[in-house]
């Protein structure tokens, strides 16, 4: 999978009273800075995108691992807190409703329609800052009547003549004044068509206001009677992209910030966090944060010195955390580097870095990697994964000589579950795409899952102990499959919102990228990224994940009735390809478990053409048989499958594949097989058997045995060495139906047998082997 992330670092800010609680949890994860990929041209942007790592094929979050706890904040850059205002915010008192606030607050149409003067007493005269809310809804004529920037000229103004006499609380109603210019640059980056362009006129007046309330003596009253005003104004800062301007109030509030200042006060200073973080990413003029440290480097040191005077509140609730966390970014202004440095080898290295102090510590470090790669050695952290490693991640268990799991936190029963997933999917795999073993000469024979305790501490340290990004759900990671002993691994953590179920995130569907990667795709990620794959990578991960667990694909399926890409445009599906996140990630899964489905269905000789020649690498070969053999041939049929069988059977049932694709055994003995072939017709009534048998010269590591077609039910055991019954076996598949699997690691060489058991009177049924 390839990341994603909604990106809305320009947005404006909400009510705090309504985000207040986004800040209490203060368990922050680094977040990605790569560059946008380059869509120009199909097959360049896959190129560009296998080229950032071998086989890392990152895993999409949930949005529930955010939205499900809404005190659960990552950082300033998350979609939870760019959208739309709460519905109901919490106030001082209690919680606020709409219905409450109307009888408290009445008719805001006055304040829509006011202008000059009386606009600024309609603003006064809301008895209470939360009755400012709703206006952070306003859209069309309302939002343009409302915040066209003649009005908020206005109340800047006022602000400014109100900052004179200010007196340390609201007396004079100086926070609605506030909550307006909020919701009005708010309200206007999301409807800036309806609202109209803000100017250098709306610039110069909000400068004036800001510049007015920190000029008066009673914006620094430590109490929370100023700290509720303080706290919006100093968002106001971010709202006008003003960071570099003040840099002198942050850096007050830096030095003067300590463990006794009330509620308020402390929420004003994790509202520095937003300048703060928002700042370093203003263009470098006097704006931005990055000239503020150039011009003043001694707010590197202030800023230090808020860590280390406070270091006792570190507890990973702390303002400390959440605006300390941010000194990292300073790495990125060349100008700072040999001054930041030392800051954060003491910071980095003076608390410990798991427990209350990790989100500190971990987040530090991982600005060094972003932005000082090649310069571990300066922080003294080089060995920083080796050393948390055993502490984050003690657990290890061994499902069998394939497959072994590594855990923070899983319980034994929870450890055998996930065993008993992946072993049979493995299974339900092979059924699915009757493929013919493993691909010559890969030899990623093991593979180890990691699996962190939820998405926090996955960011927190999966990026220093396997050296990865983790904007991301997960990631899995193929390495090189014809390296020997090269280790794939999928890094994952646990779907937390869903307890006291236990569930990992995407588990199934990344364990289908390392069988598909074994199986199905020649090399390593690189080379399949060579021509547009993600179609079959992503759509193939898709069904075998949801057919295996045996559930609806309902996004899919809702996607299939808007009929919104034709079956040819889906082959050149790439990651990034679609602007809009969202729209890219229904392209990319739903549409691609749509395009797969269907082909299984519908084309499945097509299908082996395309795995027979993505095995090989022919890459090439592939692209031409989809793009020309195939080319819009099946456009037609595929829409009407969209509407007719995705709309009545829920896009019908994925179907398994036969032993029929490969050759004939050519024995005279019915019971044997010469290697890899298969049998056609086989017949049992119900309570017997077909019995067979194959020699296994020496070295043969793994036998995979596969059944299909016909009639009945027959069922798949082997024995081994000796005549397989249902009463007498070392593996057997029994699922409804005919299609069935058995895949053997190490089996002994010489003769080993198998059979087929009639659960049910069966005949015509295909049976083939492979081994390798």
């Amino acid at each position: 999978m390839h990341p994603f992330r909604i990106a809305k670092t320009g947005a404006r800010r909400l009510p705090v009273l309504g985000l207040a609680l986004f800040m209490t949890l203060g368990l922050f994860t680094p977040q990605s800075q790569a560059a946008p990929v380059d869509t120009t041209a199909a097959a360049a942007a896959n190129a560009g995108a296998a080229a950032s790592a071998p086989r890392a094929i990152p895993v999409p979050k949930s949005p529930h691992a955010i939205n499900a706890n809404p005190r659960f904040r990552l950082s300033s850059q998350d979609a939870a807190e760019e959208s739309a205002p709460a519905p109901a915010p919490a106030a001082k008192a209690g919680k606020w409703s709409a219905s409450a606030a109307a009888d408290a607050c009445g008719d805001l149409s006055g304040v829509i329609n006011a202008t000059g003067g009386a606009l600024v007493q309609q603003l006064k005269a809301l008895p209470q800052i939360s009755c400012t809310y709703p206006l952070f809804n306003l859209t069309g004529e309302n939002a343009r009547k409302a915040f066209r920037e003649a009005q908020m000229v206005t109340v800047a103004d006022a602000l400014r003549a109100d900052s004179a006499t200010y007196a340390g609380d609201n007396r004079a109603s100086t926070g609605q004044l506030v909550m307006f210019l909020r919701a009005g640059y708010y309200v206007q980056e999301n409807n800036a068509d309806a609202v109209g362009g803000y100017g250098t006129a709306l610039k110069s007046a909000a400068r004036g206001a800001l510049d007015a309330f920190f000029a008066s003596p009673r914006s620094k009253d430590v109490t929370d009677a100023n700290g509720e005003i303080l706290n919006e104004v100093v968002t106001l800062i971010d709202s006008t992209r003003e960071a570099g301007r003040y840099a002198g109030v942050v850096k007050w509030m830096l030095g003067r910030y300590d463990a006794t200042w009330p509620g308020q006060m402390n929420l004003a200073m994790q509202h520095v966090e937003w300048v703060v973080s928002n700042g370093f990413k203003a263009s470098d003029d006097d704006r931005g944060w990055r000239a503020a440290l150039k011009a003043d480097p001694a707010l590197l040191d202030t800023w230090a010195g808020f860590v280390t005077r406070n270091g006792a509140q570190l507890n990973r609730l702390d303002v400390v955390s959440n605006v300390g966390r941010y000194l990292g970014y300073a790495l990125d202004v060349p100008e700072l580097k040999d001054r930041v440095r030392p800051l954060l080898k003491d910071l980095i290295n003076r608390y410990p870095n798991v427990g209350p102090t990790a989100p500190l510590t971990m987040n530090l470090g991982w600005y060094t990697r972003q932005y000082d790669r090649n310069n571990c050695a300066a922080y003294a952290i080089c060995d920083l994964g080796r050393r948390v490693l055993p502490l984050v991640l003690p657990l290890q268990h061994t499902c069998n000589p394939g497959l072994g799991i590594r855990a923070q936190d899983m319980s034994p029963d929870q450890l055998a579950t996930t065993c008993t997933s992946l072993v049979n999917q493995d299974a339900y795999f092979h059924r699915i795409i009757g493929d013919k073993g493993a691909i010559p000469g890969d030899v990623n024979t093991n593979l180890e899952v990691v699996v962190f305790d939820d998405y926090t501490q996955y960011a927190l340290y999966a990026w220093a102990i396997y050296d990865i990004d983790v904007d991301n759900g997960g990631m899995y990671e193929e390495g090189d499959p014809a390296v020997p002993g090269n280790q794939a691994r999928f890094i994952a953590h646990e779907a937390h919102w869903l307890r006291p179920d236990f569930q990992i995130w995407n588990l199934n569907h990344e364990y289908t990228h390392y069988l598909d990667g074994r199986h199905n795709m020649y090399g390593d990620f690189e080379a399949g990224m060579t021509t547009p794959t993600i179609w079959w990578v992503e759509g193939i991960a898709e069904n075998i994940s949801y057919g295996y667990r045996g559930e609806r694909n309902a996004d899919a399926i809702t996607e299939a009735g808007k009929r919104t890409y034709r079956l040819s445009d889906l082959f050149d599906t790439v990651y990034g390809q679609e602007e809009d996140p969202e729209v890219n990630s229904n392209r990319v899964y739903r549409w691609g478990w749509l395009a797969v489905r269907y082909m299984l269905q519908k084309h499945p000789a097509d299908v082996r053409t395309v795995l027979g020649a993505y095995r090989t690498g022919d890459w090439t070969g592939a692209r031409t048989f989809l793009k020309q053999t195939v080319g819009t041939r099946y456009d037609a049929d595929f829409a009407t499958w969209l509407t007719t069988d995705c709309a009545t059977n829920d896009c019908g049932p994925l179907p398994e594949a036969t032993a029929a694709a490969a050759p004939l055994c050519t024995l005279g003995d019915p019971r044997q097989f010469d290697g890899n072939c298969r049998r056609d017709g086989l017949t049992a009534s119900a309570g017997n058997y077909s019995y067979h048998f194959v020699y296994l010269p020496a070295g043969v590591k793994r036998l995979t045995i596969t059944s299909g077609g016909g009639t009945g039910n027959a069922d798949l055991y082997y024995g081994g060495g000796s005549w397989a019954t249902t009463g007498s076996y070392q593996a057997k598949s029994a699922h409804a139906g005919n299609a069935e699997t058995l895949t053997i690691d190490n089996p002994p060489s010489g003769w080993v047998y198998f059979s087929l058991a009639a659960a049910q009177d069966f005949s015509g049924v295909s049976l083939s082997t492979q081994s390798e």
